[in-house]
């Protein structure tokens, strides 16, 4: 059974791929050499031409980066397409792909979770510190500890003063 074609999509060249992800030349080569992308032609002249989903490609592997995996992670998860690959051997790996990444946002969003928990409780004892008759100073070790209450600042408020 032979899979239905539409109409070839319009190519893009290199220069108006790079300006459409808002990247350079430079980091396009690099990716393509790490295999985490791959031109879909290329002219007689050598230039590069990529299909436009290939822009989400991008996309992912910026994503991915932001989450802080190393290319050579990103290399791993997201790899080359295999011409030979069958349907059910994609799937699982974009499967794969895909809890490795929705694990990663889950990762970084109880980290900053926590971090909005520290902005918090530095927040609720400068509320405090606004009734404060001392002001932080090297002489009273920047009010640790609260002079008030005896306690160790909060982190964030003790980074901070």
């Amino acid at each position: 059974m032979s899979q239905p074609q539409g109409p070839a999509p319009a190519l893009l060249k290199i220069g108006d791929f790079a300006e459409l992800v808002g990247t350079n030349l430079r980091t396009l080569r690099y990716y393509e050499e790490l295999g985490l992308i791959e031109p879909a032609e290329r002219s007689a002249g050598g230039f590069r031409y990529y299909r436009p989903t290939d822009v989400n490609r991008v996309h992912l592997i910026r994503d991915l980066q932001d989450l802080g995996l190393h290319l050579d992670r990103i290399r791993e998860l997201v790899g080359r397409r295999g011409e030979n690959e069958t349907r059910e051997a994609l799937a699982e790996r974009v499967r794969a792909a895909l809890r490795a990444h929705d694990a990663l946002l889950e990762e970084r969003m109880n980290r900053l979770e926590s971090q909005r928990g520290r902005i918090r409780e530095a927040l609720g004892k400068l509320g405090a510190c606004t009734l404060c008759e001392h002001s932080p100073n090297p002489r009273n070790n920047f009010c640790e500890p609260c002079a008030c209450d005896g306690s160790s600042l909060p982190q964030l408020l003790s980074a901070l003063f």
